[in-house]
């Protein structure tokens, strides 16, 4: 085992410990997913994950941390299933009958290779996506379950309250121990009932990872990879579907800006950003797909995808070629019209024809994006480039109300600073 590192040099405590809490987040993920397919019991399965996540957290610290993670983890909880396997047939008929049948399972001892732990992966959020759950239980419970975010982090994703997101989680998990929904992924005949749920997963995890809603860091790199290994499952599974390259295309496009986003603690907007430090190999493989999904008939992800790839490969805000995804954002409005979306057609036209078009459109949105922090930013953003400083201040003021990314805090606050100069 590796030593938990202390003294002159050793990270913070609070630092260690949220350091210790993701690498069991992400190896509990792995761990879950392979547990369910051997127990066929998706809610055994996570109880046994979180007993052993809980004593790792106990443990790890004064042990040292296992050279392999996901093993211990994964031998653990292998045992606490067995354990409530065992406990539950001894219960009796009336109490076995309330809780449901448990399956006659025998745990294997080896580990799975990485392509099956990905095909687990797949497997459970399909589980998640499963037609006879609510439609907006199904991202919530997949983001919660498969990638590990908290009850709290799904419910600002999806804007709701923290409690009515944990009564919806409890009552899926339910209905899925219930209703014995089974663990795999469906034939192709049955894929496109679960298809759009699997790809809305997929986006609001990278959007997740790469504006975090909550937490210490701005940018939560692990999800933005995990949302891309899962698109890259999904394209595997469906190498026809226009949507999925689309998706992929999308998320490479923009995770290529990754490294030149912040500036320290403080967020960079996107006319300002360093572009050679793009990450070239990414926007080659996302430029390719976007041909591809162009190719055939695109539909929204394809569409934000062919908008990802124009800013990702312009040398500058200036050479950007703003006509052009003004025009991109008029077809997504009439794929999908979003007040969103609308927003975002809103901010290219300030670029491609000025602040002073903008301003009306942005107008029109406030009764809809009223509590949207990226509105109100966006909207002071015109203001500011108009010369209007009061009225900018005061929209700043109303997204830092709304905002609760600590990296787009930072850049609202320094902009509010310099007007107020």
């Amino acid at each position: 085992m590796s030593g938990v590192t202390s003294g002159a040099g050793a990270p913070a405590p609070e630092d260690a410990h949220r350091a210790l809490e993701e690498i069991v987040r992400v190896a509990g993920r792995d761990v879950l997913a392979t547990l369910a397919r051997w127990t066929g019991n998706f809610a055994l399965a996570e109880d046994a994950v979180q007993d052993a996540s809980l004593r790792a957290l106990q443990t790890w610290p004064r042990d040292g941390i296992p050279d392999s993670p996901v093993a211990w983890l994964r031998t653990t909880s292998r045992r606490r299933a067995v354990d409530l396997i065992r406990r539950e047939a001894a219960r009796g008929p009336k109490e076995a009958l309330a809780t449901g049948p448990l399956p006659e399972v025998a745990l294997p001892d080896e580990d799975p290779e990485p392509e099956v732990v990905d095909d687990d992966l797949l497997r459970l959020v399909f589980t998640c996506c499963h037609p006879s759950l609510a439609p907006e239980t199904r991202v919530a419970l997949a983001l919660r379950t498969l990638c590990g975010l908290s009850t709290q982090e799904v419910a600002r994703a999806l804007v709701v309250s923290e409690p009515t997101m944990a009564k919806r989680l409890t009552r899926a998990k339910e209905k899925i121990r219930r209703a014995g929904i089974p663990y795999r992924v469906p034939a192709a005949a049955d894929l496109p009932e679960r298809w759009d749920t699997v790809l809305a997963t997929t986006y609001l995890l990278f959007n997740e990872g790469y504006a975090a809603t909550a937490g210490p860091d701005p940018i939560r790199g692990e999800l933005c990879d995990e949302a891309i290994r899962l698109a890259r499952l999904v394209v595997r599974l469906m190498p026809d579907e226009a949507e999925a390259s689309g998706l992929l295309g999308l998320l490479l496009a923009t995770d290529a800006r990754r490294a030149a986003r912040y500036d320290g603690d403080r967020m960079v907007p996107l006319d300002e950003h360093d572009r050679s430090r793009y990450d070239r190999g990414q926007l080659r493989e996302a430029q390719g797909l976007v041909e591809s999904a162009l190719r055939r008939e695109p539909g929204p992800y394809g569409v934000q995808a062919a908008i990802a790839a124009l800013h990702t490969e312009a040398t500058s805000s200036e050479d950007t070629d703003w006509a052009q995804i003004v025009e991109l954002y008029d077809l997504l409005e009439r794929m999908a019209g979003t007040p969103v979306v609308a927003l975002n057609r809103a901010a290219a036209v300030s670029f491609a024809a000025g602040p002073a078009d903008a301003l009306p459109l942005l107008d029109e949105l406030a009764p809809d994006l009223r509590d949207f922090g990226p509105y109100h930013a966006a909207r002071a953003d015109v203001l500011r480039r108009l010369g209007r400083g009061d009225e900018a201040c005061e929209a700043y003021q109303a997204a830092l109300a709304t905002t609760t990314n600590p990296g787009e805090s930072e850049f609202l606050r320094a902009r509010l600073t310099a007007l107020r100069r």
